[in-house]
């Protein structure tokens, strides 16, 4: 049967809550860890997400500068949605208190399997969205996504893993250095570790790998000057060629 489902987690930072509502609720601020490069117009009531050839169109549904955001997902034909949700609290210490909740609908009987595959996701991106406020604050970042074909997610993942010369025993605070052919080494620490995710944190950038529901990828979000275009063909092309 079809499943409704939320998940909400609260997070703390010793900044202001214009700082974090820059992150939540500007294209700048959400390109630096969401999911892809991303355009909010409060005007038109809408966000705008792209990663790598696909758009996701969301409808504002709450702006409140300082305090509330949301946007949802256009529905599909069976009832298929997802929605974010940010609330801003202050706090008298002069930190703020900043609750993401993700919900949506999944029409599908077997949910079980894409629902799994979805909180690992949030986890990711919501971790990334902590390291972005914690180290990278206030340098708005570029947005790099791309993905291998559908299917074959164990094979693919453990191309990408393997290119990248990853052991499979790396544990948070290990400092690696990742070796993708064709592309710069990758040298700095790791924040994110499991059996389906990679997190490399690096001086310049926040780099992630993921098996995937549906196809395997790179979602990363980097804080120096770069060609964001060339930048997503060269890794699309690094997984076409590795994990093709």
């Amino acid at each position: 049967m079809s499943h409704h489902f939320e998940e909400a987690a609260d997070y703390e930072f010793d900044l202001s809550p214009d700082t974090v509502w820059d992150a939540i609720a500007t294209g700048p601020g959400l390109s630096s860890w969401f999911m892809g490069a991303t355009d909010v117009d409060p005007d038109a009531g809408t966000v705008r997400t792209t990663m790598g050839s696909y758009v996701q169109e969301s409808a504002i549904g709450a702006y409140e500068p300082g305090r509330h955001f949301s946007f949802r997902g256009a529905e599909s034909p069976d009832g298929r949605f997802f929605a974010m949700e940010f609330l801003i609290e202050a706090r008298a210490s002069g930190s703020t208190v900043l609750r993401v909740v993700s919900s949506g609908f999944l029409p599908d009987d077997d949910w079980e399997a894409e629902y799994e595959a979805m909180l690992t996701g949030g986890r990711m991106y919501r971790h990334t969205l902590v390291e972005y406020l914690t180290h990278f604050t206030g340098r708005p970042g570029i947005a790099i996504a791309a993905s291998a074909r559908f299917g074959e997610l164990d094979r693919r993942w453990k191309a990408i893993r393997t290119d990248l010369g990853v052991r499979g025993d790396e544990s948070l605070g290990d400092t690696v250095r990742l070796t993708p052919t064709g592309l710069p080494e990758v040298v700095g620490v790791v924040d994110m570790a499991d059996s389906e995710t990679l997190g490399v944190r690096t001086g310049d950038g926040l780099y992630r790998f993921y098996r995937g529901y549906y196809a395997s990828g790179v979602g990363h979000h980097l804080f120096e000057a770069t060609d964001a275009a060339a930048a997503t063909q060269q890794w699309q092309a690094w997984l076409d060629a590795i994990a093709s």
